[in-house]
């Protein structure tokens, strides 16, 4: 056993190229994110608890377990030879990874195993930022039992939401406006947690004008030989029950705002690095909630984030292409080329096989269209993203949502 600190002091930046990166979690930002990396030359193995997940279909090799478990975790990491393990779901057994990091010559874990064992837990992650100088969050409360959510109503106030600890994409969220509300908000919890922890988040619900995601990306600066943060122009974005529906870049928001919302990231992220035994490289979408110049802490992802593949139109390099290069420790560019807007093309119900149908119509109109390989397991899951750029993003989400209203998923047929 090493010290995790050993670690971080025996770090080779850049990472000597061809990399070989593990791949946890292999969905349509793992499929982006390993195009990216292959094209720097990378063997990429991708894992996911089911098979032929998108990122698999463009990978080297793939694995399919539950990753949420420790001991099939522990096996994959004995079982490859990688430099990097990089993390792209919540749903993952984060002290099989804070153990492997602190294993001699272990392979990085990207960005760190702290930051991603205290991302992908709301408690954990709440905690941290609420005791950080000047990064302000809004009122909340954990909670054991509907008892306790209703006790807690005394701090968040009504309305609030009640979120399960461990969950993505609004999955077990419920906005509450009576205690009467506690008992079906904590079973919805239950239920829709990534990974049972018998707690919940009880949080003001903030009247807020709009939210934003913030990517904000931890690089090597090798002339400097330090790590450096860059960020890129702010994200805007809608959602539905707690589901991301469209996002456009820039995000219009007060100069004060911004230098709030940079200042939070950066406190937040490098809380993140302190904590671990690695430089924590990468990139981090950190969410917002704005009123005016007032902002708040939402939430944070150690990886690419749904809302940014706005990027793939809107910059030089690609939230993807970012993460790659950073997590790498090569140079990277955040700048921001055009206006565009991301709008998503979602599966209208459960399919045996999905087909595609106006995609050349939307294709038409002037964007592009990225089909992520996804069976349509169930209504409204995420299938494919229409992309546009624009004068400005107004212009630019028009086209996008009528890119995203032509193409149509409908049943197909097996072959």
């Amino acid at each position: 056993m090493t010290d995790p600190t050993d670690a971080r002091a025996a770090t080779t930046l850049p990472t000597p190229l061809p990399a070989r990166i593990l791949l946890l979690g292999s969905g349509e930002l793992g499929r982006e994110l390993t195009i990216s990396l292959k094209r720097l030359g990378a063997h990429v193995i991708a894992a996911d608890s089911y098979p032929h997940a998108p990122a698999m279909q463009v990978a080297d090799e793939h694995r399919v377990l539950d990753m949420t478990s420790a001991t099939d975790l522990r096996a994959l990491l004995d079982s490859v030879d990688v430099d990097l393990v990089v993390p792209e779901v919540e749903a993952i057994a984060t002290d099989a990874l804070v153990e492997e990091e602190r294993t001699a010559d272990a392979p990085r874990i990207v960005p760190n195993a702290f930051s991603v064992r205290t991302t992908m837990d709301r408690q954990r992650i709440r905690a941290l930022a609420a005791s950080l100088p000047g990064v302000e969050t809004s009122r909340f409360r954990f909670a054991s039992s509907a008892d306790e959510v209703r006790e807690a109503l005394d701090v968040t106030g009504l309305p609030a939401f009640v979120k399960p600890t461990m969950s993505s994409s609004g999955h077990g969220q419920t906005r509450i406006t009576g205690a009467h509300e506690a008992e079906e908000a904590w079973r919805a919890a239950e239920e829709g947690a990534r990974a049972g922890t018998g707690r919940v988040i009880v949080e003001e619900a903030i009247d807020f004008d709009s939210e934003i995601t913030l990517l904000t990306v931890r690089r090597w600066d090798a002339a400097a030989g330090e790590v450096r943060t860059s960020f890129c122009a702010p994200i805007g974005h809608r959602q539905e029950s707690g589901d991301y529906v469209e996002s456009w870049q820039p995000a219009e928001l007060s100069d004060t705002a911004l230098a709030s919302a940079r200042s939070m990231a950066e406190s937040v992220t490098s809380a993140l690095a302190e904590g671990g035994a690695s430089p924590a490289l990468g990139l981090f979408g950190v969410e917002f909630f704005l009123r005016g110049d007032r902002v708040w802490f939402s939430e944070l992802s150690p990886r690419p984030h749904d809302t940014g593949m706005v990027t793939m139109v809107t910059q030089h390099q690609s939230e993807f292409d970012l993460h790659a290069r950073a997590v790498l420790g090569l140079p990277v560019d955040t700048t921001l080329a055009t206006p565009g807007a991301s709008a998503v093309v979602r599966a209208p119900g459960q399919l045996r096989d999905v087909a595609y149908e106006g995609v050349a119509e939307a294709l038409a109109l002037g964007g592009e269209v990225r089909v992520f390989g996804k069976d349509a397991t169930r209504e409204g899951r995420r299938l494919g993203v229409a992309l546009a750029r624009g004068r400005d993003t107004t212009d630019a989400r028009r086209t996008a949502e009528g890119m995203a209203a032509t193409v149509r998923v409908v049943e197909g047929e097996r072959r």
